[in-house]
């Protein structure tokens, strides 16, 4: 298959378990939960779509494009790495990945020594060999991907309550704080909860303290 990336570039993965090491992002095109247009906020099956920050429409972007193979798609984000040859780590984002991301790809960016890692609204089967496994559920979304290495829960989110989700198998939870214009009182909400529910822990939006991509 081909594969539309909205575009990838070299940066620190700002939030979650592996925030700070430093990364390629691959940001494929396209989302199932809504359109990502500005005339659609608020339309579609995802509650994400009143507040998703994150700009996945088109092909327009740093290094975006059609790629026709894994194989070249894989060579570029090889391209855009900058850290010598350990420790390589792409992160496969979105939109939504996993309506893009197949074994194909997952194994030509293994060619490329990169260990592999998706974040992932959870709405789609995840193809075999992926390394390190992130989802973030969504309101309105219904959830497939039930195991994984983190889970990462938008806090707040009506009828999303992070109770729901601790019988599920992932080896970390993390509550990260709802962006926009009440940042301030999710974020105290947050903290509050994670330290009444110690099972939880607080992802920190880094990149945006830091003025990173």
């Amino acid at each position: 298959m081909s594969y539309a990336v909205k575009e990838l570039f070299h940066t620190l993965q700002g939030e979650g378990m592996q925030a700070g090491r430093a990364a390629v992002f691959l940001r494929f095109a396209g989302c199932n939960l809504w359109s990502g247009r500005e005339a659609d906020r608020g339309k579609g099956p995802g509650g994400c779509s009143a507040w998703c920050d994150t700009d996945f429409v088109g092909t327009d972007g740093t290094a975006g494009g059609k790629y026709a193979t894994g194989e070249a798609l894989a060579r570029k984000v090889a391209e855009a790495w900058q850290g010598g040859t350990e420790r390589r780590l792409v992160v496969c984002t979105g939109g939504e990945p996993l309506l893009q991301l197949d074994a194909a790809l997952v194994g030509a960016l293994h060619a490329e020594g990169f260990e592999v890692a998706v974040e992932t609204n959870g709405t789609q089967e995840a193809p075999p060999g992926i390394d390190w496994v992130c989802v973030s559920p969504k309101q309105g979304g219904a959830l497939v991907l039930r195991a994984g290495n983190e889970l990462k829960l938008v806090y707040p989110q009506v009828g999303m309550e992070p109770e729901r989700f601790e019988g599920l198998g992932f080896q970390h939870l993390l509550l990260q704080p709802l962006d926009g214009p009440e940042r301030e009182e999710n974020t105290r909400r947050a903290v509050a909860y994670c330290m009444a529910h110690p099972r939880w822990r607080l992802s920190v939006q880094t990149h945006k303290v830091l003025g990173i991509r």
